[in-house]
């Protein structure tokens, strides 16, 4: 569903202008809730509501008992936040979201199939540059699941 790579910076009061090809299926689909929760490897996760209650769904099933799954779920849950946009497409980022993912002005933002993820440019460019060398070795790994 969300596919490709967007560079953008935040305005003057702190929003995102969410890439117009993303707003283009928003409109398409008559999606009009966005979820955005702390992502893994410093990013920022952002989910159409349909894909969030799958994600609510499955960690909500984890078992409470279990420390790992408590402390996952008080991260990830506690970070999230429902956003809406204005008439330009913009999102105003709270905070303590930008300060997790090291925002400060520049974004890069990724299409990820199911979910789209918001990197600060400097974060974006060394996991890029850490992970493509070894994406063929990545990839026969992962097969092997």
């Amino acid at each position: 569903m969300f596919y490709g790579e967007y560079k953008h910076s935040l305005d003057e009061k702190g929003r995102l202008t969410i890439p117009a090809e993303f707003r283009r299926l928003f409109k398409k689909n008559n999606i009009s809730k966005i979820f955005i929760t702390k992502g893994l490897d410093k990013c920022l996760f952002l989910f159409i509501e349909k894909e969030w209650r799958k994600q609510e769904e499955k960690f909500k099933a984890l078992s409470f008992t279990k420390e790992e799954a408590r402390k996952f779920n008080r991260i990830y849950f506690s970070g999230a936040s429902e956003l809406s946009w204005d008439n330009q497409g913009r999102v105003l980022i709270p905070p303590y979201l930008k300060d997790y993912a090291q925002i400060k002005k520049e974004v890069v933002v990724i299409g990820v199939s199911n979910r789209i993820e918001l990197w600060s440019k400097a974060n974006w460019k060394k996991f890029y540059a850490d992970s493509l060398p070894r994406f063929e070795e990545i990839a026969e790994r992962i097969d092997e699941t």
